[in-house]
């Protein structure tokens, strides 16, 4: 019987052990059939313009997500107009740094993978109570804060990805459901304005572009072909941002106020300080990074046919890190994974991590060319909350397919997932659900992934682990003496 091919990684070639060992064969993997020189889809490049695009695409979805925070805490702590939009720089700059440390990797810090970067939601909230109305000083704080947090969690790496053993498919599923449920909200909120102080929130006009934007968007999915197939998000944000300028929602002033050229000067509002509770807030925002981070490339290495293994998910950390530990450096915030581009990359197919790395290059000139930053962001949001409603029912329909391999009838995995998707969607469906807990324990209580991913850790440990012997994984069934007539008898 002919050996199974198996892919090559050039970027493993350079370390002393294959991060990715039989990757192509591990259950639930997308499988390519192809000789056995060739490289894995993930370490393809493609030409050009098709590199361009495709990574211009992933900045298209993940630009308001990446501007989003520092649009809260500037006001927040009391800076200026100007003052925010140089923060706002200053994330697009940092962001795509992360990201390439991601994507291209060096030593063992990397998960390699089609994996995005950028400013974690998760920290807003503590942010905004560390630096409300402390100008300069309360960001001086908040950037002390998250290095050294960000430097924990690079030293705590190489053990929290152990846990990846934890995450068994009915995990990884669940939480992967979770996150493409819990995207979704934004999609929505971005439909009808993004603004919910605005008094065309929620407008027909908003809602009406939304569903236009998605109509488009699948309309070009169904009737084209080949790379116009694969760009189709892109496209329908262009059509929708086109088909907004008569109707009045897109907004020219971003153009008109930018500056040619800027770069975000290092520690511009002052050098970092360090206070004991800032530290202690933004390492429980680490932790939840870490854990989101985590489920996250778990889906990702599903989706593109790699599995993450512990060393995928030690170097993905570590990229996560590093990257956070260096953002306050150039005024930036802390660093995670963006689940929605994990859906445009099951959506699209396009499996590059290169292409994702032409992305991270594309922020990092956006953040040094604010008016080139400015076009982007002449998408209006209820365009690309139309094209949201894709993109993150694409990763809720991923772990829909991870649960469906999950063996439900077995045991009691399907408690696990009812239990687990119920308590992760109580911040989704009432958000005030938890308002008299302490604040601290709201980093990671109004976070619906990160409490359905604990909740289905725990009981994956107490149902299927706990006072029984585990069964056997399919492959130790097949080698073993009753699976095999001959070694039998």
């Amino acid at each position: 019987m002919a050996a199974t091919p198996r892919f090559r990684n050039d970027a493993d070639a350079a370390s002393d052990a294959d991060p990715h060992p039989d990757a192509a064969r591990l259950p639930g993997a997308a499988t390519d059939s192809a000789p056995a020189d060739r490289k894995h889809p993930v370490d393809e490049t493609l030409p050009p313009l098709k590199m361009f695009t495709s990574g211009l695409q992933h900045v298209a979805a993940m630009y308001a997500g990446v501007v989003a925070p520092p649009m809260i805490v500037g006001p927040a702590v009391g800076l200026t107009a100007k003052e925010t939009a140089f923060l706002m720089g200053a994330s697009l700059f940092t962001a795509g740094i992360a990201t390439l440390f991601q994507t291209l990797g060096f030593w063992r810090i990397g998960a390699r993978l089609p994996f995005v970067n950028g400013v974690s939601f998760a920290g807003v909230t503590p942010m905004v109570a560390i630096g409300k109305d402390r100008g300069h000083d309360g960001l001086a704080v908040i950037f002390g804060a998250i290095i050294v947090a960000s430097l924990l969690g690079f030293l705590l790496a190489p053990y929290f990805c152990k846990l990846v053993r934890f995450f068994p498919p009915v995990v990884t599923g669940t939480v992967i459901t979770l996150i493409g449920v819990s995207l979704l909200p934004v999609a929505f909120n971005w439909s009808q304005g993004g603004n919910a102080t605005a008094a065309d929130y929620g407008s027909t006009t908003n809602i009406t572009m939304a569903a236009v934007t998605l109509v488009i968007v699948l309309a070009l999915r169904k009737l084209l072909r080949g790379f116009l197939q694969q760009i189709a998000i892109l496209l329908g944000l262009i059509v929708g941002t086109l088909i907004a300028i008569p109707v009045g929602i897109t907004d020219f002033g971003a153009i008109k106020d930018a500056d040619p050229v800027g770069f975000p000067t290092p520690f511009h509002f002052g050098a970092p300080q360090f206070e004991i509770a800032a530290i202690v807030s933004m390492s429980i925002v680490m932790l939840v990074c870490m854990t989101e981070s985590t489920a996250d490339m778990l889906a990702l290495g599903r989706i593109v046919g790699r599995p993450a293994d512990e060393r995928t998910i030690e170097g993905g950390l570590r990229a996560d890190t590093l990257g956070s530990a260096i953002s306050p450096l150039f005024n930036g915030f802390m660093c995670s994974a963006f689940a929605q581009n994990i859906g445009l990359v099951a959506m699209t197919k396009v499996r590059s991590r290169f292409v994702v790395a032409a992305g991270g290059g594309i922020l990092i000139v956006l953040g040094l060319v604010p008016v080139a930053a400015s076009v982007i962001a002449l998408v209006p949001l209820p365009v690309l909350g139309g094209a949201g409603i894709v993109l993150f029912g694409s990763v809720a329909a991923s772990g829909i397919q991870t649960l469906a391999t999950a063996a439900l009838e077995k045991g009691e995995n399907a408690l696990i997932v009812a239990a687990a998707v119920g308590i992760g969607l109580i911040p989704i469906a009432a958000p005030e659900f938890y308002h008299s807990f302490p604040k601290d324990l709201l980093v990671v209580l109004d976070s619906g992934i990160s409490t359905g991913c604990v909740v289905a850790i725990v009981l994956n440990l107490a149902f299927n682990h706990l006072g029984r012997k585990p069964d056997p994984e399919p492959s130790e069934r097949e080698n073993s003496p009753a699976a095999d007539p001959v070694a039998a008898h």
